[in-house]
């Protein structure tokens, strides 16, 4: 099993910088690929990024190509999102996500553990 805790939303302006975390515990944190997934108001949850197992694979929906990078520690048990040059259109509670295999998908159905969210809200 595990367990995800995300943290480091709030609110930023337009413009400005933020970077989520999300804390893991189980042993088999470091064989999984790991995804971040954002829910804005009335749409349907989304695709951000995803890592591979290693960290040597990263994926990225294209409206946070070239702002976004997603990260992981495995020895820390820590997947990380940047999130660079901010828009108020990023405002979203944001997920992190567990895949059962090493390089992960862009599809929330193939994620088996979930984060509960943490708020991003961007000022414009």
């Amino acid at each position: 099993q595990v367990q995800l805790v995300e943290s480091g939303g709030g609110l930023v302006q337009a413009g400005n910088s933020l970077t989520l975390s999300c804390a893991a515990s189980g042993r088999t944190f470091s064989s999984r690929a790991m995804g971040w997934f954002r829910q804005a108001p009335g749409k349907e949850r989304e695709f951000v990024a995803r890592i591979s197992w290693s960290g040597g694979r990263t994926y990225y929906a294209d409206s946070v190509k070239g702002r976004f990078t997603i990260s992981r520690d495995n020895d820390k048990n820590t997947v990380y999102l940047q999130m660079n040059s901010l828009k108020p259109e990023d405002t979203a509670v944001y997920y992190c996500a567990a895949h059962p295999g090493s390089r992960g998908g862009y599809y929330d159905y193939e994620y088996d553990y979930w984060g509960q969210g943490t708020q991003v809200t961007v000022s414009s």
